[in-house]
C-alpha cells in the first residue's frame, strides 16, 4: 500500500525519509558535492543516523519533514522541510548528487516538498542560502519564495528566503 505522503510530479517521486533509506542518505550528505553548501556540511555515518532519527520524529510530529528523491526509480536527493537549529523556523532543503544536477530536479521537487507542506497547513516556510549560491537562490525564486532577510555566518552573508500561504 502506499504512503498517502508520497508525492510525485512528472518524472519524479518524493517519499518521506525511513531508515531503509539510511544507506541511500549517508552517501548523499558524505559526498561534498552533494551536501558541502548544506548547514552544518557533509556528514559521517554517525552524524546522518542522527539525523535521520530527527526527521523521521519530525514526520511524526508535524506531519511534514525530509523526502528522498528518486527519478525512474533512481535515488538522486533529497528535499523536504526541517526544523533549523538556529530558531529561524521551519525550513526547506534539497540536495542532490552532482551528476543528477542541471536537469531541473532540485527545483521541481523542492516545489513539491514545498506544495505539500502548505497543503498540510504550514503556513509559513523559510530558506537560506549564501550570496554566493547562485543555483540554490534560483531554484528558492523560481519556486515563488522571495527574499525577506539576511544575516552574516562565519563571514559570509546568508540570505533568507520565504514563503507565506495562509488557508
Amino acid at each position: 500500500m502506499a504512503d498517502a505522503r508520497t508525492v510525485c510530479t512528472g518524472r519524479l517521486v518524493l517519499r518521506p525519509v525511513t531508515w531503509r533509506d539510511m544507506d541511500d542518505m549517508a552517501c548523499l550528505k558524505a559526498d561534498g558535492g552533494a551536501f558541502g553548501q548544506m548547514l552544518g556540511g557533509v556528514c559521517t555515518r554517525q552524524q546522518a543516523e542522527k539525523e535521520m532519527a530527527d526527521d523521521i520524529a519530525f514526520w511524526a510530529c508535524h506531519r511534514v519533514g525530509i523526502f528522498t528523491i528518486h527519478e525512474h526509480g533512481k535515488f538522486v536527493g533529497m528535499t523536504g522541510i526541517h526544523d533549523r537549529p538556529d530558531g529561524r523556523g521551519f525550513g526547506l532543503r534539497f540536495a542532490l548528487y552532482p551528476w543528477a544536477s542541471g536537469r531541473g530536479i532540485a527545483r521541481e521537487a523542492a516545489n513539491a516538498a514545498l506544495s505539500f507542506t502548505h497543503n498540510a497547513g504550514i503556513e509559513r516556510v523559510i530558506a537560506v542560502a549564501k550570496e554566493s549560491n547562485q543555483a540554490s537562490r534560483s531554484i528558492l525564486k523560481g519556486i515563488g519564495m522571495h527574499e525577506c532577510e539576511q544575516f552574516m555566518r562565519n563571514g559570509q552573508t546568508m540570505l533568507v528566503y520565504e514563503s507565506v500561504r495562509t488557508p
